[in-house]
């Protein structure tokens, strides 16, 4: 049994990066790829250096779609609401029944309708809550241009070009929050890799409530996932199964791999929730950003890397690096061989 409050750290609010770094590739890197030395301090355009024949980089392609609505009740009132996913979970954007969170859900009743403008027609109806908090929710109309992308609620300003949310890889809608370690790749950086003998390929995960709810359990295993759509491309397991090392870039591309090699399903819905003495079968290498206290990030980094990511932690907060979405990135290898 593991307390969850073993995964609490003190993050300082001036360490939350509030913007992206320019260009991509010039956010900071903390390099530990090998368990009983000090870590490194590089940036992420040294990454392709770390690189050679026999690795495979592996990203998620996915992209964040508009999922905020801004609305209001009958009554005047505020309501903020985020769609998850399409309720038939076919990943179909087009249609009518979402399941969805609400804030202020305890003054947001079933049956509440909700309104862009005060007194405007409806665009929202709320339907009942479920179990995990979460409600079902009705699109009266087409939401085109009054959903926007949704930021971190710890990000407090906006963007200056909406772009710099989404991966240069970013392709098929489908994501509430982007898999913020690819942020930091741009096109110069991805083709260096692939100049040094690595090979890219993708993984298909739709971001959402299980990537960024925290674990409010008082013991981490009993926490559980919310279940999240991925797709892996047979091309892209096939090139992991052949591969000297693994390098997955972000949490995302890591459940998404694991999921399918533990299933034997390379397409589906997974709640794998990767934590203490996890089996990893494809993954040794991660680039990942500084995750959140008591996220369930932080517990698969601590499962894959082992013990020593506090100490990663510590020498993150003590060199100036920025943490979160918006923040810097580290690369850390398996405690372990596969």
């Amino acid at each position: 049994m593991v307390d969850t409050a073993s995964f609490d750290y003190l993050l300082p609010a001036d360490a939350i990066a509030q913007v992206p770094a320019e260009p991509r590739e010039s956010a900071r890197l903390l390099v530990s790829l090998d368990h009983s030395g000090a870590p490194s301090h590089r940036s992420v355009r040294d990454l392709p250096d770390l690189l050679g024949p026999g690795d495979v980089v592996v990203v998620n392609e996915t992209r964040v779609r508009p999922s905020r609505l801004r609305l209001h009740k009958t009554t005047g009132g505020q309501v903020e609401v985020l769609l998850l996913e399409p309720s038939a979970a076919t990943g179909d954007l087009a249609a009518q029944d979402w399941e969805a969170m609400i804030r202020p859900a305890r003054r947001t009743p079933p049956g509440t309708l909700l309104s862009p403008e005060r007194g405007g027609p409806p665009l929202v109806e709320v339907g009942a809550r479920r179990g995990d908090g979460t409600f079902a929710v009705r699109l009266l109309r087409d939401i085109d241009g009054h959903a926007a992308v949704a930021l971190p609620p710890y990000i407090t300003a906006g963007l200056a070009d909406p772009e710099r949310y989404q991966t240069v890889y970013a392709r098929t809608p489908g994501s509430v929050a982007a898999p913020t370690a690819g942020l930091h790749l741009s096109r110069a950086v991805l083709d260096r890799c692939v100049a040094r003998g690595a090979r890219i390929h993708t993984v298909d995960l739709a971001v959402g409530m299980a990537t960024f709810r925290p674990v409010q359990t008082e013991r981490v295993e009993d926490h559980v996932m919310h279940a999240e759509r991925y797709d892996v491309p047979e091309a892209t397991l096939e090139a992991c199964t052949a591969a000297e090392r693994v390098v997955a870039v972000g949490t995302t591309t890591v459940r998404a791999l694991e999921a399918a090699a533990a299933s034997g399903e390379l397409a589906g819905r997974t709640s794998l929730f990767i934590a203490g003495d996890y089996p990893f079968r494809v993954v040794d290498v991660l680039l990942t950003n500084f995750h959140q206290p008591r996220s369930s990030l932080l517990v698969l980094l601590a499962a894959f890397a082992g013990d020593g990511w506090r100490r990663l932690y510590d020498v993150a907060l003590a060199e100036g690096y920025r943490f979160l979405s918006f923040g810097d990135a580290m690369v850390v290898s398996r405690r372990s061989p596969r």
